[in-house]
């Protein structure tokens, strides 16, 4: 495979991913039609048995899929850009550190989800503990493993990052990657375990959280920042930067590309958006009729043809609209003239 064909490679591998995390999505939304609509007793218990949702660890593992395929095109690009520092091989690698920037802010809303998702809960406070553990906890656990994995692999431990360039000693290389991962990940780890000790907290009291256990678990969370705020301040002064020359009319060259990251953003989020709100048509309420006694409940219809070409095709579409054009505008605009079609 020659340099070119490679690079397109890499700037393809971050879209595939968002392809299957598109799936990965839709697909849980799918199957929490299926889940058991909560009844409620005239007191407020719940009447229906707690299960563990499978679209919670369907979501966790769209984004695990993006963040997976991000993290290969980066490589891939790194590499590329050190045989060959090609424009497009730099504007590839700028996606697949913006894919993978994104993947950590998923994953990060997918863990603060889980938790307000599950914190003051009501009907939580009668749920099992295992279901409990596997449906708040173990998935939050595993959100953290996957931000501060991707953080470590993306950013860190690599030959080329910034932060160890000019690094003579394999001593003082290791002992500054340490410190980065600390600094990257100090944070992480204390918003996790605050977060975990809050709803420890609730679970085993059963009520709502004192205000001495907020201030517990934001001092943690401080704490957490201000030790990963040290560890970087060590980096920075091992290995100051070097200033940055100022460069005439790179505002109008990179004009381009911001405009087609933000088309690129605003259509795929319209495309999850239209198709979760095609999933969603699926779900059918029946006619209230006056007099009826029991519980009003949905059912899901099936899916047919008339509904995937009205519905669920145009979210499809949109989706591939944004992959399309963030792939054109990268070759075209690094292409050499002779090779723009």
């Amino acid at each position: 495979m020659n340099h070119e064909k490679a690079v397109k490679l890499s700037v393809i591998l971050p879209l595939i991913g968002l392809t299957l995390g598109w799936i990965f999505f839709i697909t849980a939304i799918y199957t929490d039609l299926f889940y058991p609509y909560p009844q409620y007793g005239d007191n407020g218990q719940l009447l229906t048995d707690p299960q563990i949702q499978v679209s919670t660890y369907l979501f966790l593992s769209g984004i695990a899929v993006f963040s997976g395929f991000s993290l290969w095109g980066q490589k891939k690009a790194l590499k590329l850009r050190n045989e060959n520092d090609s424009a497009l091989a730099k504007s590839s690698h700028r996606l697949n550190n913006l894919a993978v920037i994104v993947a950590l802010v998923a994953g990060a809303i997918y863990a603060i989800g889980n938790f307000l998702g599950a914190f003051n809960n009501y009907d939580s406070r009668d749920v099992p503990a295992l279901i409990r553990i596997f449906g708040v906890y173990v998935p939050i656990v595993l959100a953290t493993i996957m931000v501060v994995t991707l953080i470590l692999f993306a950013f860190v431990f690599r030959q080329d990052a910034p932060d160890l360039e000019n690094t003579e000693k394999d001593e003082e290389r290791a002992k500054l990657q340490r410190y980065i991962g600390l600094a990257y990940a100090s944070p992480i780890i204390g918003t996790a375990i605050a977060v975990i000790l809050g709803l420890v907290v609730y679970d085993t009291t059963r009520t709502n959280l004192d205000v001495w256990i907020w201030v517990v678990i934001q001092a943690i969370i401080a704490t957490s920042i201000i030790i990963g705020t040290s560890f970087a301040a060590k980096v920075r002064l091992a290995r100051p930067l070097e200033p940055r020359p100022k460069l005439r009319g790179i505002a109008a060259v990179n004009l381009n590309l911001v405009i087609t990251i933000v088309f690129g953003v605003v259509v795929t989020i319209m495309s999850f958006t239209f198709g979760a709100s095609a999933v969603d048509e699926l779900r059918e309420w029946p006619e209230y009729k006056p007099g009826m006694t029991e519980a009003i409940m949905p059912t899901v219809k099936p899916a047919d043809l008339t509904w995937f070409i009205s519905k669920m095709l145009p979210a499809i579409t949109l989706l591939a609209l944004a992959e399309f054009g963030i792939y054109r505008t990268l070759v075209v605009r690094n292409s050499k003239k002779d090779e723009i079609a």
